[in-house]
């Protein structure tokens, strides 16, 4: 029988990584299964000269790579290569930059040239260090991080509190097994569903409100964001609602349907969440609004303080009013609207 206490992430953060984050990561992962949690991935986060030089994780696709927020520079130049190397995250950090063309002309490039790594690419704004959700996580300093997928708690819950208690309980229990691990930098406590059932978070909402689009105007996702940002008992990284358009496949399935337009997910964002996430974009959509998305995320976030970031998904051959085939099975297959 699977655990309900499922584990997303470990993410370990090294400046200089080596055969002993390896050996630590394996240890944190051990500790957790000993006690019935159910661990999805393990992670490592450095910079792009130091993973450059990771030799001893060569290879190894138990563990997930993130080179952090790169600069624009940095992708122009001859780390290219590298970060287009399969399993490795990153983000490019707009918060103070002054957007123009040539950052959406990056998604553009990856969409022709790599398609699938739009996958594990996002602009960020206001990012946070040591979030152990990828593609989002910065290195701030040395130590590990560890990030749940909740939503799978709610299973047999009957009223929203039922859930907050039960979340309580598990980072609780995760924060007493690491207390005493100097290494320990904490929990980020944001909702990350996926798929059907029990771990898509618009089938929870579905069970408490008549349908999406009628929770989207009541307080259900501020009482959640609110729970998960006062309770955490060691709190990190980001702590906010993911929507991610095509990795909730109940949420994907609302974006066919039309209840689910970036405006939409914007406003959810601000208010609750952490941005645009996976949202699907065609082929042939204009580069001039990627940009105005960009710049109106970027104005809310430092207007607000608030963590924002946007990853758009294409599959580098569907256009606008065609299917989807991501041949990925995080994303779910849709037929691509227009962004506005």
């Amino acid at each position: 029988m699977k655990s309900d206490k499922i584990i997303r992430s470990i993410c370990y953060f090294a400046r200089n990584p080596n055969e002993s984050t390896v050996t630590e990561l394996t240890s944190i992962r051990d500790v957790l299964s000993s006690k019935g949690f159910e661990i999805q991935t393990m992670r490592l986060c450095s910079d792009v000269e130091n993973l450059k030089q990771t030799t001893f994780v060569g290879g190894n696709d138990k563990i997930l790579l993130s080179a952090g927020s790169v600069s624009y520079g940095a992708i122009e130049s001859n780390d290219r290569e590298f970060l287009l190397r399969p399993g490795l995250s990153f983000n490019l950090d707009l918060t103070d930059a002054s957007i123009d063309e040539k950052h959406a002309a990056l998604l553009f490039e990856l969409i022709r040239v790599k398609p699938e790594k739009t996958f594990d690419f996002a602009y960020v704004f206001n990012n946070p260090p040591s979030s152990p959700f990828f593609p989002s996580a910065n290195y701030g300093k040395d130590g590990f991080s560890i990030g749940l997928q909740s939503t799978d708690l709610a299973e047999n819950c009957t009223t929203m509190d039922e859930w907050f208690d039960k979340m309580f309980f598990v980072w609780s229990e995760t924060y007493q097994l690491f207390m005493y691990n100097t290494d320990f930098i904490g929990i980020d406590s944001s909702i990350a569903p996926l798929f059907y059932g029990k771990s898509s978070l618009v089938n929870l909402i579905k069970r408490h409100y008549t349908s999406f689009s009628q929770s989207v105007l009541t307080d259900a996702y501020l009482k959640i964001t609110r729970f998960i940002k006062e309770k955490n008992p060691k709190p990190v990284g980001l702590c906010g609602l993911m929507f991610p358009c095509l990795e909730d496949f109940e949420l994907a399935d609302e974006y066919e349907r039309g209840n689910f337009s970036v405006e939409r997910n914007l406003f959810l964002s601000l208010h609750s969440g952490l941005g645009i996430d996976t949202y699907p974009i065609g082929i042939d959509e204009s580069p001039e609004k990627v940009v105005n998305i960009l710049k109106i995320v970027q104005g809310l976030s430092n207007k607000y303080s608030k963590p924002l970031s946007v990853r758009f998904a294409s599959d580098g051959k569907a256009k606008i009013g065609e299917r989807s085939i991501f041949k990925n099975q995080y994303l779910k297959d849709v037929v691509i609207r227009p962004l506005f």
